[in-house]
């Protein structure tokens, strides 16, 4: 089984399109959060990855701009944002965020779910180790980890071995063998063209695996990031895919919203 993951879309259709057209072959989408907030397509991008597949945790940004949690914490353009997108989402869209799974949950019993499957404990046959899927960390969804500190209780206390996660906007992971800990750290030739990075997992460890933003990276590499799980490889591939930025840029200028999120687009941060 192979498994595209999405997170932090953060409404960028352009960003959201260029990923569903140039990454691998897979079976199933796992989409970790934030499909709405900062950008200019909320409706857009929910029509587009709804029909993905089955497996959806919701997002800190998903809550605020569907009214299931307040703006009171978030900073003056995440509030604008979050406050223009609420008058902009349908109330379909409205009601699909306000019904997205609080994480972290199991793809694979997820998927079993929605096809109807049943007679399986735990797992369905064949889908590969146990994997757990969330926004922010196992511990809380709004937790951000982004440091060996951040990581040592989650990847101790976590009851998956495998577990991706997004929320920060920075591609890569920790992990432990139970001796020590180490982080994972795609690394690429290029910041202009496509790019695979591929690691193997480790038998025995345990990870927190973030594949990165497709919307907005925060890692200082302006391109589409998402991630590739391939269970019976045991592999994961770190995916960065260049997109038409301008054109996004353009839709939040257009809509009235802060330049600030247009620009940091091609800043990558």
């Amino acid at each position: 089984m192979r498994a595209l993951i999405l997170s932090d879309i953060h409404a960028n259709i352009d960003a959201l399109q260029a990923v569903l057209e140039a990454a691998p072959e897979h079976d199933t989408v796992w989409n970790l959060g934030d499909t709405v907030g900062y950008g200019a397509s909320p409706n857009e991008s929910i029509e587009r990855v709804r029909n993905l597949g089955a497996v959806f945790v919701r997002g800190n940004h998903d809550r605020a701009c569907c009214g299931l949690m307040s703006l009171e914490d978030f900073n003056p353009i995440a509030t604008r944002a979050a406050q223009w997108t609420q008058q902009t989402l349908s109330a379909e869209h409205t009601a699909w965020l306000q019904a997205l799974a609080h994480g972290p949950l199991d793809p694979n019993e997820t998927t079993a779910r929605v096809n109807g499957s049943n007679g399986h404990a735990g797992k369905p046959s064949g889908t590969g180790p146990a994997v757990s899927v969330m926004h922010g960390s196992p511990l809380d969804e709004d937790e951000y980890i982004l440091s060996m500190r951040d990581a040592w209780d989650p990847l101790h206390i976590t009851e998956a071995p495998i577990n991706f996660f997004g929320h920060t906007h920075l591609q890569g992971g920790f992990a432990t063998d139970g001796d020590t800990m180490f982080k994972l750290n795609p690394h690429y030739s290029t910041r202009n063209g496509a790019e695979e990075c591929e690691i193997e997992l480790r038998e025995g460890a345990r990870y927190l695996i973030n594949p990165g933003s497709v919307g907005q990276p925060r890692d200082h590499d302006w391109r589409a990031a998402c991630g590739l799980f391939d269970d019976e490889r045991m592999t994961v591939s770190f995916l960065r895919i260049p997109y038409d930025v301008r054109a996004a840029q353009v839709k939040i200028l257009h809509a009235g919203l802060p330049e600030r999120l247009a620009y940091r687009l091609r800043e990558g941060r």
